[in-house]
């Protein structure tokens, strides 16, 4: 008997993707037959690249990933999940403060739209990364290069020597 193939999506704003957020995506890569990257945006934060610029550079990055898309989206995830007939959505962890929320997020969407959600940790030297703390790095002029694929630093770089405060800076409270 044959299992039915599995799709699952990995949804986030990566702005900008991380080598943790590639962590994830590797490892992804491994678990299911179809891996849909879902490019969205986050309202309560500032973006620093388009959706179009995210998705391009992703693109890129997987590009040796056959069973690996990038799309955008604008709706609810779970509803885009739905869309795009994933079973499952993957998400990273990367230190208690994240299993809380992603926790009660799961169950949610568990129970609102019925998709499950698979957690992989991210390797440790990625378990600080995100892309809030690379962004305000980045405009203040820290040295973002070894948190980032090399491709999108270079994005980065230029970006910022075109407008060296491109947004408010996302600040923790």
């Amino acid at each position: 008997m044959k299992s039915k193939p599995i799709t699952a999506i990995f949804p986030g704003s990566f702005d900008p993707i991380t080598n943790g957020h590639l962590d994830v995506i590797r490892r992804g890569n491994t678990l299911f037959d179809r891996l849909i990257i879902a490019v969205g945006q986050n309202p309560g934060k500032h973006e620093l690249f388009s959706k179009a610029e995210r998705v391009e550079m992703i693109r890129l990055l997987v590009s040796d990933m056959p069973r690996i898309t990038v799309e955008s989206y604008d709706c609810l995830t779970v509803e885009f999940a739905k869309q795009k007939n994933a079973q499952v959505m993957l998400r990273g962890l990367r230190n208690l403060t994240d299993v809380e929320y992603e926790f009660q997020l799961a169950m949610t969407n568990r129970t609102v739209a019925g998709i499950e959600t698979v957690f992989v940790m991210t390797s440790e030297e990625y378990g600080y990364v995100n892309s809030t703390i690379v962004r305000q790095l980045a405009i203040l002029g820290g040295d973002v290069s070894k948190l980032i694929p090399a491709s999108v630093y270079e994005q980065l770089r230029h970006k910022l020597q075109k407008n060296p405060h491109p947004i408010n800076i996302d600040v923790p409270e």
